[in-house]
């Protein structure tokens, strides 16, 4: 195995890790350890450059610092990636050693459940290191999904609220742009709520499953964002607010579950300029951290991760309220919030 430093500044430390044997590429970044040990999943996606996995899990790792810092866990912010098709190339020996590579990190990193990986892999690679996280056990913790589905269904009630001035969802119309584990879990939430769903994803069985279940309309992955819809609720990978699509958006709220879906940082002004209100996030999607952060400590309880996850939607409101009064975009409200909390004494 071969694990090598890259440098990059504004970054606390990323190592670049390969192993010729089990056929592991991968790239551990950590962003910054203010708080604590960085904690953040591990993506497996067959991304078609180094450069753009690097750019990525760089991305990744910064979002999660300022994620932790709002989310109110005592982590800094990581995240790894693996260059490898999940349903092809993932293997047992390969996260193996994945899980020997992030303990010679001496708990820099924490790694857990992101897209491409399950449970049972984290379980595997757990095998290996203490420093992995999201397993149910004996009733604690276990696959963050759900509860970050649950946070960010309360966003979207909080975002509802300060948009419409109203906390009912019945007869509201959302767009949801990926129906996997987040998304499908989201989408029960929001039915169950009276809200009208419309669908997208790539993978046809999901979207069937939430057509039979919730009665949802299937729009095409790349007509999901420009649905004529109250919310869009972008759920697969990052990056689906971007030059190509703002314009086209015809909702009033953007909330989901996706990681850095703004794609550049301008993507933030030009929402507040066609008045969308954007729930950023890194604050909306906290829920699955938060539960990995307290499971971590030995501090996780139904009652008060719950009670954490509720609260998501009173920072949302915090952001918006604050945002409005300063005639400035949410997100970098949210982002100086965040850095308040890191640079703390």
């Amino acid at each position: 195995m071969k694990i090598e430093e890259i440098s990059a500044p504004g970054w606390h430390k990323i190592v670049h890790i390969t192993d010729g044997e089990t056929g592991l590429d991968s790239i551990v970044s950590v962003h910054d350890a203010t708080l604590g040990p960085a904690c953040g999943g591990c993506r497996v996606f067959p991304y078609q450059s180094f450069e753009a996995g690097l750019e990525d899990v760089k991305n990744l790792s910064r979002g999660m610092t300022y994620k932790n810092a709002l989310g109110g866990i005592p982590f800094g912010g990581g995240k790894a990636i693996v260059f490898a098709d999940p349903k092809k190339d993932k293997s047992t020996a390969m996260l193996k050693a994945l899980g020997r590579a992030i303990d010679t990190l001496e708990g820099l990193y924490y790694t857990a459940e992101d897209s491409g990986m399950s449970e049972a892999d984290i379980q595997t690679i757990r095998e290996e290191t203490s420093y992995a996280a999201g397993m149910a056990n004996n009733g604690v913790g276990g696959n963050p999904s759900p509860f970050t589905a649950r946070g960010v269904w309360r966003g979207i009630q909080a975002a509802v609220r300060h948009k419409f001035n109203t906390d009912d969802l019945t007869g509201k119309s959302v767009s949801i742009l990926g129906v996997g584990a987040v998304g499908m879990a989201l989408a029960e939430h929001l039915h169950g709520s009276g809200a009208k769903l419309i669908v997208a994803d790539v993978n046809k069985n999901s979207v069937r499953e939430a057509i039979d279940r919730f009665g949802a309309v299937e729009v095409a992955p790349a007509q999901a964002h420009a649905a004529d819809v109250d919310i869009f609720a972008p759920c697969a990978l990052g990056g689906s607010i971007n030059a190509d699509t703002v314009h086209d958006i015809k909702a009033s709220i953007i909330a989901g579950a996706a990681n850095n879906q703004l794609k550049t940082p301008d993507m933030d002004q030009i929402l507040k300029s066609k008045d969308i209100l954007y729930a950023p996030d890194y604050v909306i999607n906290a829920a699955g951290v938060i539960s990995v952060g307290l499971e971590i400590l030995g501090e996780w309880s139904h009652d008060d991760l719950n009670q954490r996850i509720d609260k998501i939607g009173d920072t949302l409101t915090s952001i918006f309220e604050r945002a409005q009064r300063e005639d400035r975009p949410t997100g970098s409200v949210a982002d100086q919030l965040a850095m308040e909390v890191i640079s703390k004494p």
